[in-house]
């Protein structure tokens, strides 16, 4: 198992500003699809608890991470499990302490989500450039993704003036594409 601290900052965005800024950062061959699976419990006790559980199927790799807010950042501990392991869990669930000590529940498949994600460098850390496609809906992102909180906000609010982009709060995916079975989320 793997784990890290993954600091971000991410606004909404229009179609408008992201095909504007996929041309500005010359992206356009640059974006890849990935989906994520979101697995929670009937009772959605992860969401409950600021965290999220999810298989990311990208290009033939599919990785499971668990991720858990904190104010400054989230915790992210990974296992990479391979196609088969992947469809059975999505069929049957699993049992979280196989993975993660840190959880205990059994968890089910509940939604999913497809990223289209173009990124680049920026200002020392990554620029990521989303479309979202989830419950019939479309939606577009961007996110910046730094090592420390105070550089990577100062950063990521001279980016949105520069691009002159209004920030507008975003839930996460995982609530996004949760909104799929729980409408009132």
């Amino acid at each position: 198992m793997h784990m890290n601290v993954e600091i971000e900052f991410k606004t909404r965005i229009t179609k408008e500003k992201y095909d504007e800024l996929i041309d500005i950062f010359e992206l356009d061959q640059n974006v890849f699809k990935q989906t994520n699976y979101y697995f929670d419990t009937p009772e959605l006790d992860l969401n409950k608890r600021s965290m999220v559980l999810r298989i990311r199927h990208k290009r033939d790799a599919f990785k499971l991470t668990l991720k858990s807010q904190s104010e400054t950042g989230s915790f992210e501990y990974h296992v990479l499990i391979d196609a088969e392991q992947a469809e059975k869990m999505k069929k049957d669930g699993f049992h979280t302490k196989e993975f993660f000590e840190q959880i205990d529940y059994h968890v089910y498949f509940q939604a999913s989500l497809d990223n289209f994600r173009a990124s680049t460098p920026y200002m020392g850390g990554i620029l990521f450039l989303d479309y979202n496609e989830y419950c019939g809906k479309t939606d577009y992102e961007l996110e910046y993704e730094a090592d420390h909180f105070e550089t990577g906000l100062e950063i990521f609010n001279k980016m949105l003036h520069k691009f002159n982009i209004e920030f507008e709060q975003t839930k996460r995916k995982s609530e996004r594409a949760l909104l799929c079975i729980v409408p009132t989320l």
